[in-house]
């Protein structure tokens, strides 16, 4: 009886595995969710506002080209800020996984938010740790360094932020416990921070999640609006402000919306609005991906369509998709959920960037999810890398090669941003020019135009 025994445990074991195997091949995505994306209208309105917000038509007046000749255009940089926080920037341990970590930065996306937590940046008062060889934080790389390597990758630059409106993650533990002995010591601050970097760091979140949070503790009175007239006195006027709060799923947020208008009525600069969106919870990622009646498109654009009432470009600000499980199915999700957001998100008038969260499974702070990444934990891209490299990088990237025509200047509708246009001249030498495609009519004007 042994025989017949193992086999037949043999068996169940077999047809267990292979049942696994399956489940983990088969993209957990219900009809209910996929009906949701697919649907005509919504598709259609995808489509026309990438089209309309996001294209522009471009004319190169080539007189001096030859008919005939082929002319090469291709996109080198979009207006669009697609981003990622770099806070395990040099953390990954060993030389070959921070280097692909770091060459996201200038790849795959052309902002990165820096870290400019207070409460860890200047742990012993007067002693900030901004320079390189700075002692060790996790999620806290001292700021100098990943600065000067954005720089070197021409990649814009968000620093998060100035003032955090929750103690827990906000202010140093020597913050003096008096809300008037705290005001000049805010002040100093945001000053420290733009003689430090200036224009170097092209946005700062000066305010993030100050908005009816109970456990923030105690804070200077009426320090949103104090804070945002110190970064406008200090920082250079080139320099974007910006709000961080509220997160998509509470849906439209209208006191958001009302008093970041108070504090632009009371005179105060804010140029960008950011809004959340965590998927912190994986149980949450399948509920989604099984039709639930969560981040919808409909939900997505009410309250995109609220913060539109603040008459400033929004900013999406923090994106975890989490994967419902570190399986292939479970990441086929993540990659799915994340590839509908973003075609919504890049569609919308006003929304300017995009920043996705933690870029590497294992990198996250206490309490959020492991499998949020682009990335898993050797540095291996997932699906939802590829997702987004194929949408950022492909679909929404132009490219395209015409032959010259007399007495015609070349046109085309194409992506905003940077262009290089290449060119064999009469003599056989190669011509380079770019231009900035920023609205109808951009282009190559020779000679005023070429560069």
């Amino acid at each position: 009886m042994k025989r017949p025994m193992r086999a037949w445990i043999l068996a169940i074991i077999v047809v267990s595995a292979f049942t696994a195997l399956a489940q983990a091949k088969t993209p957990a995505i219900s009809a209910a969710y996929q009906a949701l994306w697919d649907d005509p209208a919504t598709t259609a309105r995808m489509e026309k506002g990438i089209r309309e917000n996001r294209m522009a038509e471009a004319v190169l007046a080539l007189s001096s080209v030859k008919p005939g000749t082929e002319v090469t255009v291709e996109q080198t940089q979009h207006a669009f800020l697609f981003g990622g926080n770099c806070f395990l920037f040099g953390d990954l341990k060993t030389p070959e996984k921070n280097r692909r970590y770091a060459e996201t930065f200038g790849t795959l996306f052309n902002a990165a938010t820096v870290a400019f937590y207070w409460k860890t940046l200047e742990k012993e008062r007067g002693k900030p740790r901004f320079a390189e060889g700075s002692s060790y934080e996790y999620r806290r790389p001292p700021p100098d360094p990943v600065v000067a390597y954005m720089e070197s990758r021409g990649v814009s630059m968000n620093g998060h932020a100035i003032i955090y409106g929750i103690r827990r993650w906000g202010h140093p533990e020597w913050m003096p416990e008096d809300r008037k002995a705290m005001e000049p010591v805010f002040e100093q601050h945001v000053k420290t921070l733009a003689e430090r970097y200036g224009a170097r760091v092209q946005r700062w979140d000066v305010v993030n999640e100050s908005i009816d949070q109970a456990n923030r503790g105690l804070m200077p009175d009426d320090y949103t609006f104090k804070t945002f007239r110190w970064a406008g006195k200090y920082f250079p006027s080139s320099v974007r402000l910006g709000i961080n709060d509220c997160d998509i799923h509470g849906g439209p947020s209208r006191r958001y919306v009302e008093i970041v208008r108070d504090l632009i009525d009371r005179g105060v600069r804010i140029d960008t609005v950011g809004v959340q969106m965590h998927i912190f919870n994986p149980q949450e990622s399948q509920r989604i991906a099984d039709g639930a009646d969560i981040l919808t498109p409909a939900t997505n654009y009410a309250v995109l369509d609220c913060l539109r009432d603040a008459e400033r470009p929004i900013h999406v600000s923090e994106v975890t998709v989490s994967a419902p499980a570190d399986t292939e199915a479970g990441r086929e999700v993540q990659a799915v959920l994340a590839r509908n957001l973003y075609r919504l998100w890049f569609s919308f008038p006003t929304v300017m960037g995009i920043t996705w969260w933690n870029v590497a499974d294992g990198g996250a702070a206490p309490g959020e999810p492991s499998f949020s990444g682009l990335y898993d934990i050797n540095l291996n891209p997932k699906p939802v890398y590829h997702a987004l490299d194929s949408l950022i990088n492909r679909d929404w990237k132009t490219r395209l090669t015409r032959k010259a025509e007399p007495g015609r200047p070349l046109t085309f509708r194409g992506f905003k941003g940077r262009y290089r246009v290449t060119w064999t001249d009469a003599s056989g030498a190669a011509t380079t020019r770019e231009f900035e495609l920023a609205k109808d009519g951009d282009g190559l004007e020779a000679p005023r135009a070429l560069r």
